[in-house]
């Protein structure tokens, strides 16, 4: 997958493949939930500076059924304490549109880079599964090296 050009043009080659690879590494893993379960909780993909390609969970302490927006936070807090560390990483999570539910990854770069990248979907009526839109990718806000 490519994102949009204009933040390679100031992105380094390193750079520019740290975030194609974490995109690639933590997009399936939503979509198979989405199609196995119907939903995910909110997860985190990292990228270590030994290469290290690793998916994170966050706990927040609230039981079974806790807040998406609690369980990033820990998610965010816990990258932040480990960004020393890191490369890149990547924040999953499931996000109603105007128009549809999407999958949403945030990936940020230790360089500055910060791209959103959202994946539109629907699930099907009669049988079961997903149907997924065509991504768009756009401006990302910093969040791991903010």
């Amino acid at each position: 997958m490519q994102f949009v050009t204009s933040w390679r043009d100031s992105a380094s080659e390193q750079a520019q493949n740290d975030l194609d690879e974490l995109l690639d590494a933590s997009l399936p893993f939503a979509q198979e939930m989405l199609e196995k379960h119907g939903e995910f909780f909110p997860y985190a993909c990292a990228l270590s500076s030994s290469d290290e390609t690793k998916l994170v969970a966050g706990d927040p302490g609230e039981g079974d059924q806790p807040s998406s927006v609690e369980v990033l936070q820990v998610l965010v807090e816990g990258l932040r304490a480990e960004r020393g560390t890191l490369r890149a990483a990547a924040l999953v999570s499931d996000v109603r549109l105007a128009e549809s539910d999407a999958i949403r990854v945030q990936v940020e770069h230790m360089e500055g880079q910060a791209i959103t990248v959202l994946l539109p979907y629907r699930k099907k009526r009669l049988r079961r599964g997903v149907e997924f839109g065509e991504s768009t990718a756009g401006q990302g806000d910093r969040q791991v090296w903010a």
